[in-house]
């Protein structure tokens, strides 16, 4: 079980309103597997929630009630709490925020600078994630980066899949009357959704959340967790981040659908080269297209993986024998036992792997130079504020 599937379900268990039937099925699912049974991951088990609050809401349906492991027959009141709180509890502890620029600034900031700074004769990169977070917007906020992320508007984005088939340039001279690419712009894909989706009036949209109330969330402990999630269920709108397999709201159906019919067709594309970080084959959906996609006779894949006797290894070793096409970035046995888990991480590919690009060193020099005038500026107008305070105080 992944830890963001533990966190969540630990802390709706600790919920103080819990239904008893919602703390079975819980149970169930945090239990160990027997020796013999295969534990499906965690958008499979939401499917099997989503399908069953649809079968129990129906009042058309030949379907009466479902009964689960443990002999409870939730309602479908019940399964919505259910729905309503994983929801809550996957957004809070998705909602990172990046943390301050400085000498050694996120992995994410390097990894988009240096993406970007590839010749763009090379066409347009495009960035796929499973990731709930918001982390790569903000990276790509902060360095100015333009992209295309399947939404239309500003306030209120629409989901809009034909914004992946526009590009941005820059004005053509007058003299030669000629456009040419703006060189800081991809297109990004959320597979699994966002946590800054929501659900209004049956439309996807997107809109960033305040990550204040939410900053801490992580460090919370477990109780403290659960009664913030009442809270937030009660307060937050709904969200369109549940990744379950079969999205039984058509509007829900159509964001999912098209993101990944857009990963199948970018690797079929000729002379593609599919970087993967962070990912190790666990979900079958992802897995299958890559997989059809290694067919490409021109793509190539490179895998990076911090364990050296992960599966993954072996899954790519087998991948390579389809026509040497599939190759792994890992550590040795030695640089893994002396420095576990910290070699060929997204941080490590992303500082010391990727080549550096000197518009980031410049970027980062500037956003020093501005701190340092904020300080400089703050700390005049403070003493500015003492000694008028000290003035009046003397008249």
């Amino acid at each position: 079980m992944t830890g963001l599937e533990a966190a969540v379900l630990e802390a709706v268990l600790q919920v103080p309103d819990l239904p008893k039937s919602i703390a079975t099925v819980v149970d169930h699912r945090l239990a160990p597997p027997s020796p013999t049974a295969s534990r499906y991951g965690f958008e499979s088990w939401l499917s099997f929630v989503a399908n069953a609050h649809f079968l129990a809401a129906s009042h058309t349906g030949p379907i009466e009630s479902v009964t689960w492991r443990g002999g409870v027959i939730p309602t479908a009141a019940e399964l919505k709490w259910l729905l309503d709180h994983i929801g809550a509890a996957v957004f809070a502890e998705c909602a990172l925020p990046l943390t301050q620029l400085g000498d050694n600034p996120p992995a994410h900031v390097p990894f988009l600078a240096k993406l970007v700074a590839r010749d763009s004769n090379l066409g347009r990169a495009h960035l796929f994630t499973l990731n709930y977070d918001t982390l790569f917007e903000q990276a790509l906020e902060v360095l100015g980066i333009q992209y295309f992320d399947g939404f239309t508007g500003r306030a209120n984005g629409r989901f809009d899949p034909s914004v992946y088939g526009l590009d941005i340039y820059y004005p053509g001279e007058v003299a030669e009357g000629r456009v040419r690419r703006f060189d800081k712009f991809l297109h990004f894909y959320k597979l699994h959704g966002s946590i800054h989706w929501q659900v209004r009036d049956d439309e996807i949209l997107a809109r960033h959340p305040d990550l204040s109330e939410t900053e801490h969330y992580q460090n919370m402990k477990t109780a403290e967790k659960a009664v913030l999630l009442s809270q937030m269920t009660a307060t937050l709108p709904p969200v369109g981040i549940l990744p379950t397999a079969n999205k039984l709201s058509q509007t829900l159906a159509m964001p999912f659908s098209h993101l990944f019919r857009s990963l199948q067709i970018r690797l079929s594309v000729p002379q593609t080269f599919l970087l993967v970080l962070g990912y190790g084959f666990g979900d079958d959906h992802v897995t299958r297209i890559i997989e059809s996609a290694l067919m490409n006779p021109s793509l190539v894949m490179l895998v990076v993986e911090p364990d050296p006797f992960s599966d993954t290894i072996r899954r790519v070793r087998e991948y390579r024998e389809l026509g040497k096409r599939a190759f792994v970035l890992a550590p040795s046995t030695a640089a893994f036992a002396s420095k576990p888990f910290q070699v060929a991480t997204f941080d490590d590919f992303s500082r010391s792997v990727m080549p550096d690009v000197q518009w980031l060193d410049d970027f980062l020099r500037l956003r020093r130079f501005e701190k340092q005038i904020q300080k400089s500026t703050s700390a005049s107008a403070n003493e500015m504020a003492r000694q008028f305070t000290s003035k009046s105080v003397e008249d």
